[in-house]
């Protein structure tokens, strides 16, 4: 994994003024280091500019980027690459008998020259989670490529006819000229949708981010945005017991070809039967060449004590945990994350994300991931499971499934009760969303014989991959990335999402059991404990004084009336607030983020609003 970074401009000699050109990337570059500590890279020509941080975990010698490669035929070409190519192997092997010849063993190597030798359409061939740009020099024309699921970012601005994008927003602001600047629409996304946020839209005014799925070429004749990967609704014709082995197969090579790596691996343990699964398998393979998986779980201080049990976390994880790790004899470490450590890290998730994220649900993946880094540079998780298979509870509960918005953020009120008056008749906050709903319901593939029922699966479906999921595997890649680990996610292979998204919900739910078309597919791999457990999603903490500790600290940021967030928030109310007993069972995003999170969330905006120095545009 890396982080790349870069500028065009078809009529400007970035040459003639080189020293400058090359400071900018060289910010650049430095602004993303901890995407890519291990080494870094610039290439500037007279139209473009490329820069590259690198965590390296392929071919450690001769990865370096950015790397130019010249095909049999002449055409010349550079990259800067960040991700991984699972089947580069594979694709090496093919353009090999094309005639091609490689000098390195890195995916980096294959994936420019299959683009030099094929064209665009070689994106389809690729399996893995990337964000790239080449710049094609024979026809010099600069390309920015997404992988289908958006497990990696990629950003980008126009400044004055200078196309500028990078792996992360903060890199985008060392161009000259580019300012952190939010409008209402930018305020729309942090309050209404928040901590999600719409597919293309990167919050500060004119950033966008390029959408999964989609490439992007910019030359003398404008940028032309064009998808490669969509979704395609279709009946599913296999039985009951071919889905049951087909599952099963994708699911086991995704986390066997995910296993590619030339450091060591590890993975990320929960008990659930998503991060077990994974486990397992990869613990089978690693078994094969007499090796001994490591696993991390993760929890809070005290939590044993302070755990109250409701109906979106119905059990602690530790028991699971300790089955699964002795089950697979993995060398398990478990982590935790205290209360005032938590309260820190809130700061350092918004410096990793560059907007307000999931408050102590991210803080706490970061804190962990930070710990795991020290030994390991890549991890295998259970992610993106329950989006795939209908795991959440908004695919099962009526009133989620009738909801008229998004099923994981139906509570309205707790998103304005804190706002001033004048901020909340100001912005268009319902409206926001509702559109953007409409939007994403107007985009799903719908097949014509398919009952209101089943239409509806298809809707809720669609919403969580396009919104929920990418917000969790935007929450994935910050913090892992931002401590220079790599985590994987086995589940977002685009071949399972095309599968499942056909397979009708009788079998995703056979006989009413959630999941039960991943827990049969899993039925021999697992102890039946952790094939049947109910779900329980990643953990919070429970202690009350972290609550506290959250008052606290947003009471003494509105202390300051020249603090930017006493613009947006009422200090009156949130004193009101903080009166009345936090409510951990009625969430207004997701399952984890109830009465303290909103706490945690505006703190994340206030540092967010200062430390960016945003300009906000009302």
């Amino acid at each position: 994994m890396c982080a790349i970074a870069g500028f065009y401009h078809c009529g400007y000699d970035y040459l003639k003024e080189a020293g400058i050109w090359h400071q900018t990337l060289l910010k650049m570059a430095e602004l993303q280091k901890h995407r890519g500590p291990d080494d870094s890279g610039i290439f500037l020509g007279s139209r473009v500019g490329l820069s590259h941080a690198r965590l390296s975990i392929l071919d450690l010698d001769k990865g370096t980027q950015p790397m130019r490669l010249k095909a049999a035929d002449g055409h010349m070409g550079a990259i800067v690459f960040n991700g991984e190519i699972y089947n580069s192997p594979s694709l090496r092997e093919s353009l090999i008998r094309e005639g091609a010849s490689f000098f390195s063993s890195s995916d980096t190597e294959v994936l420019l020259m299959g683009y030099l030798m094929h064209g665009v359409d070689y994106f389809q061939e690729l399996n893995g989670i990337f964000a790239f740009a080449i710049w094609d020099e024979t026809c010099e024309k600069l390309i920015l490529v997404r992988d289908r699921m958006g497990v990696k970012p990629l950003f980008y601005t126009n400044q004055n006819g200078h196309l500028v994008f990078a792996s992360e927003l903060k890199a985008l602001f060392a161009f000259p000229g580019i300012r952190a600047q939010v409008d209402r629409e930018g305020l729309c996304e942090i309050f209404g949708l928040g901590p999600a946020k719409t597919p293309g839209k990167g919050v500060f005014k004119d950033c966008c981010e390029l959408r999964p799925g989609y490439f992007m070429e910019i030359d003398h004749s404008g940028m032309h945005s064009r998808c490669y990967w969509e979704l395609v609704s279709k009946p599913h014709e296999d039985t009951w017991d071919q889905t049951i082995e087909y599952t099963r197969y994708l699911v086991t090579d995704s986390v066997k070809l995910q296993l590619l790596s030339d450091v060591p691996v590890c993975t990320f343990l929960s008990g659930g039967i998503d991060s077990s699964l994974v486990t397992a398998i990869c613990s089978s393979e690693f078994k094969k060449q007499s090796c001994t998986l490591d696993t991390y779980s993760f929890d809070f201080e005290s939590n044993a004590q302070n755990f109250r049990a409701n109906a979106f976390q119905p059990s602690q994880d530790r028991p699971y945990v300790d089955l699964m790790a002795q089950y697979c004899g993995t060398n398990h470490h478990y982590l935790e994350c205290t209360s005032d450590s938590l309260l820190s890290y809130l700061y350092h998730a918004v410096d990793a994300r560059d907007l307000p994220c999931m408050a102590d649900v991210e803080a706490s993946m970061l804190y962990f991931c930070e710990l795991v880094s020290m030994n390991h540079k890549v991890a295998l998780t259970g992610e993106c499971a329950d989006e795939i298979f209908g795991g959440y509870p908004w695919f099962h509960k009526k009133e989620c499934f009738e909801a008229d918005t998004f099923p994981w953020s139906m509570d309205f009120t707790p998103r304005t009760a804190l706002l001033r008056e004048e901020i909340t008749e100001l912005l268009p906050l319902r409206e926001y969303v509702q559109d953007a709903y409409r939007k994403t319901l107007a985009e799903v593939p719908l097949l014509p014989e398919e009952t209101p029922e089943e239409k509806r699966r298809r809707e809720i479906s669609y919403l969580n991959l396009k919104w929920f999921m990418q917000t969790l595997l935007d929450r994935m890649d910050r913090t892992a990335m931002h401590t220079g680990l790599e985590a994987r996610v086995p589940f977002s292979d685009h071949r399972i999402v095309e599968y499942l998204w056909n397979v009708p919900w009788e079998m995703k739910c056979h006989n009413g059991v959630v999941k039960g078309l991943l827990r049969e597919s899993a039925a021999d791999l697992l102890p039946k404990e952790i094939l049947y457990r109910r779900k329980s999603p990643y953990p919070k903490t429970y202690d009350p004084a972290y609550e506290r500790l959250l008052g606290k600290e947003l009471l003494r940021i509105l202390s300051d009336s020249n603090h930017p967030l006493c613009l947006l928030v009422d200090p009156a109310k949130v004193q009101r607030f903080l009166e009345i007993p936090g409510d951990y069972g009625k969430p207004f995003f997701g399952q984890l983020m109830a009465g303290p999170q909103l706490l945690a969330y505006l703190i994340q905006v206030g540092y967010w609003l200062e430390s960016y120095k945003i300009n906000l545009l009302f």
